[in-house]
């Protein structure tokens, strides 16, 4: 079939709908975002219905998935390494439950923050649950994983982890694609307790899982992704991971001369480790984000052997990994580099002019900041975390989706006076209801105020689930219908805004303030095709 190119994520999502795929589920994360929106975009998914629409967030995604494989069919989630905390108890649990038609559970790691909160090493969760994980080294594998992915997990009846990386998910190569496989026919699972986990059945599942260990380590063994290279200099052996490998063929294009073991299939290919292993003098783990590997070379290996990586300082613990750093860990001299220009200025993140979140902090650094001073708006993740940026520093935290919410109740029982929430529509879909609920619950003294931009624009204007219903969903929950307050966020408008914003605070109860705006880019292009204005 013909050549694509395309970004690494793209590589993935043409994979798994050319592999088969009847349902895409997942929430919109970088560097995770782009495999579904290539599905939701294309021909091809939407010539066979294959379901594709976000959901309100990570857990109910993963959960999702889980029905549709239940139901026989192959079915991806996807998520950034953050949001498999979201998913976290589901995903430990398909360990248990297993797979019926393939699932993939898809995960985008981004070392060096690039856009998150922490640099989360995706594959201890694939570990922890014991299940097979892939990781690719380009853009051929990630789309060759796919199905290799899909037939992994019907041949263990288990969930696969797929293990990407920001460099990886965002740059483009060449893919070459294979004939497309037919959709699974819908089918119960043949063991009617197969998703059953009472207490009875979990315990007889955990031990047949254990039991099947061994056999994934020879699947490792045997797989396509994991290879031997022989090399004639034994003094140094490298094991190279994912896209580590890659960086590490950088600096030899003419071919390594050490011998190496590539990994993208987990659980470790134990053979090839104990041959590299004995036939070098030592060891240098090349591997992107944090040192899983090398921790088990370390524990199984105990034979002496020296390892080098990021837990001897071989390699630095944070950041991305490069071919710079790998070359220095080589030992080889820097290649020369020129200085960035003059011309290139660093420049800070802001918000896009226009954007409707300016004249809200606008009025709440009026209502709140300028008469009780820094310290009582906690926030959210979204653009709108940028509100504690100049000129705004209106907002004091940003710590997980929906912990604005949580940590305005915990400081209002601390007592903080007055507590602010600020969340946006589709952080509050995703994890600020039920912290609304506890909110209403404990009849906590708060001001949660709802940032309506019509979108989730901070990863790329994907449809929210809480559009066009969120005074409802307040009101449902049991905020009281007078102090659920809609308010138009334009510089015109600032001073009834702030009355509003100051009226809910004399308030002693929890009120939503929900400023109303389309995003600029939405009004944008529906100015351009016509739309509403």
């Amino acid at each position: 079939m013909q050549k694509m190119m395309l970004l690494g994520d793209e590589a993935f999502a043409q994979g798994v709908l050319d592999a088969g795929l009847s349902g895409f589920y997942g929430y919109p994360g970088t560097p995770s975002t782009e495999i579904g929106e290539y599905i939701q975009r294309s021909p091809q998914a939407k010539q066979r219905d294959v379901k594709r629409l976000w959901h309100a967030n990570e857990k109910t995604a993963m959960e999702a998935a889980i029905g549709m494989s239940y139901a026989g069919k192959r079915a991806i989630v996807t998520m950034k390494h953050v949001g498999l905390n979201v998913a976290a108890d589901p995903f430990m649990n398909s360990a248990l439950t297993g797979a019926s038609g393939g699932l993939i559970v898809a995960v985008a790691d981004d070392p060096s923050m690039h856009s998150s909160q922490n640099e989360q090493d995706s594959r201890f969760y694939s570990k922890f649950a014991m299940i097979p994980a892939l990781e690719p080294s380009n853009q051929q594998e990630a789309y060759d994983m796919a199905k290799h992915g899909f037939e992994l997990s019907e041949k263990f009846h288990l969930p696969v982890m797929f293990r990407v990386t920001t460099r990886l998910a965002h740059s483009r190569a060449g893919v070459s694609r294979h004939e497309e496989v037919a959709e699974n026919e819908m089918s119960k699972p043949t063991d009617p307790n197969q998703f059953m986990l009472l207490p009875a059945f979990a315990r007889k599942k955990y031990k047949h899982h254990l039991e099947m260990q061994e056999e994934m380590v020879k699947a490792s063994e045997e797989s396509p992704f994991n290879s031997y290279f022989d090399g004639a200099d034994k003094s140094l052996g490298i094991i190279a991971c994912g896209l580590g490998y890659n960086y590490l063929m950088e600096n030899y294009p003419d071919g390594c001369p050490y011998p190496i073991v590539k990994i993208g299939q987990y659980p470790l290919p134990r053979k090839m480790i104990e041959k590299i292993t004995s036939e070098c003098d030592e060891i240098l783990m090349v591997e992107e984000g944090m040192p899983l590997v090398e921790e088990q070379l370390r524990g199984f290996l105990n034979n002496g052997i020296r390892i080098k990586g990021r837990m001897d300082g071989t390699l630095s613990w944070d950041g991305e990994l490069n071919p710079a750093k790998v070359r220095a860990a080589l030992g080889m001299p820097a290649l020369p580099s020129k200085p960035m220009p003059e011309v290139m200025v660093g420049r800070p993140p802001a918000l896009c002019v226009g954007c409707p979140h300016a004249d809200s902090y606008k009025a709440l650094r009026a209502a709140v900041v300028d008469k009780y001073g820094q310290g009582h708006i906690f926030s959210d993740i979204g653009c709108y975390t940028l509100g504690f940026m100049p000129p705004y520093k209106a907002i004091n935290s940003c710590v997980d989706m929906g912990a604005s919410i949580t940590m305005a109740i915990g400081a209002a029982d601390a007592g903080l006076f007055p507590a602010i929430a600020v969340i946006g529509d589709s952080t509050f879909g995703h994890s600020g209801i039920t912290g609304l609920l506890d909110a209403i619950y404990k009849q906590a003294n708060v001001v949660i105020v709802i940032l309506d931009n019509d979108t989730t624009a901070m990863t790329g204007m994907q449809d929210s689930s809480v559009t066009g219903r969120l005074e409802r969903i307040c009101e449902g929950i049991g905020v009281e219908k007078d102090h659920i307050r809609v308010i138009n966020p334009l510089s015109r408008m600032h001073d009834e805004n702030v009355k509003v914003i100051e009226e809910e605070i004399a308030y002693e109860g929890v009120s939503v303030i929900i400023p109303r705006r389309p995003c600029i880019h939405v009004y944008s292009k529906k100015k351009r095709s016509g739309g509403e204005e």
